[in-house]
Formats: structure tokens, sequence, C-alpha cells
């Protein structure tokens, strides 16, 4: 996947890279250009029917990751090893022939204060962009994909590509859609969308 986002740069594409909590290291490069790589905290994006869209990270609206180091990184190596576990429950699962289940996502679900933080933290990101006159906000951090509007403020999580395997993608009339791979297909074939104009 990187590989052809440079080779996209190479060919002219104007790439814009948010970094966040799990690549901070980038952030020392903020506000530096290299070559058709430009290097932010956030950027506006116009969409082709004329929106407004704040494109940022998430995680400086995320208060355990900002104030509570510490027990992000505690929650980081919990959901590495629930990764890892997730895996060799999943080889089990495709010996008996059924399809990939994601353990963390099913885990992150159930857990009451997951649930009311990711609530918290997709109204927050929809008060900075109302906050800002935008018209909607484009994030991921959470790793929870979805596009939604809360309070007339278009919401949009990337989600991620390595569990929920996910990315958002603009259509030439300017709606957005939400790509979703199977994770066996990573690099092969769209197996679901899911859209909102």
């Amino acid at each position: 996947m990187i590989r052809t986002v440079l080779t996209k740069a190479r060919a002219g594409t104007v790439v814009t890279l948010v970094p966040g909590n799990h690549d901070e290291y980038l952030r020392r490069f903020c506000d530096l250009q290299l070559g058709n790589i430009m290097v932010t905290e956030e950027a506006i994006h116009r969409t082709v029917d004329g929106r407004l869209l704040l494109v940022l990270h998430g995680d400086r609206f995320d208060g355990i990751t900002r104030c509570h180091r510490w027990l992000a990184l505690s929650g980081d190596v919990g959901y590495d090893a629930l990764l890892v576990l997730n895996r060799w429950f999943n080889r089990g699962r495709r010996l008996l022939r059924l399809p990939y289940w994601s353990l963390s996502a099913y885990v992150k679900g159930k857990v009451k204060r997951a649930v009311n933080f990711i609530t918290a933290f997709e109204t927050a990101l929809a008060h900075e962009a109302q906050r800002r006159n935008l018209h909607g906000v484009v994030c991921g951090h959470i790793h929870h994909a979805e596009i939604r509007e809360i309070q007339g403020i278009l919401y949009c999580n990337t989600g991620d590509w390595v569990e929920s395997c996910t990315a958002l993608a603009e259509r030439p009339d300017g709606s957005l859609e939400l790509l979703s791979m199977a994770p066996a297909t990573v690099a092969g074939v769209i197996a679901t969308r899911v859209a909102l104009t």
C-alpha cells in the first residue's frame, strides 16, 4: 500500500500525510514538503461538490492519549495481544470454514466505557468542524470505520488498514464512500461498499 502511494506521488499526485499517535515520530516533519508529499497535523479538503472537510488523525481529541500516556501505552499492549490472539482464533475459524471475525473489535464494542468513549470522541470532532464552520470531519484514531451525520456535521472515520481494512474514497460526484476489504483480500478486490452522500 505504501509503495502504491509513493509511486503515485512520483507520478505527480499530491499526497498529504497526517501522522497520528502510532507514528508520532513523523510529527517532527510537519509543515515539511518532500516533493509531492506534504506532512501536516491537519488539512482542509474541498470535495468535488464544494464541501469543506477537516482532515486530521484525531488523537488530540482523546484525553487518554493526551493526558494519560501510560494508560494509552498499556491499551496498545492489550490491543496488540488481542491481534495476536485474533490471528490464532481465525486460523481455527478457517479450518472450520467460517469467515474472518475480529475478536478485538468485538471486545472493544462490548466494553461500555469504550462505546461511551467512541461517542464522546465522535461528538468532539463534529463540534470542532462546526466551530470552524466546516461541513464535516475525516479522522481515524479510534479505528471505528463509519460515515454518518452528527448534529448536521458529516463525520467520517476511515477505520484502519490493519484490522478492519477500510478506507474512505471520494466519488467523482463528491459523495464519500467507505471501502471495506476482507482481511484476506487487502491487496485485492473490494468486497463491500457502504456509501453516504
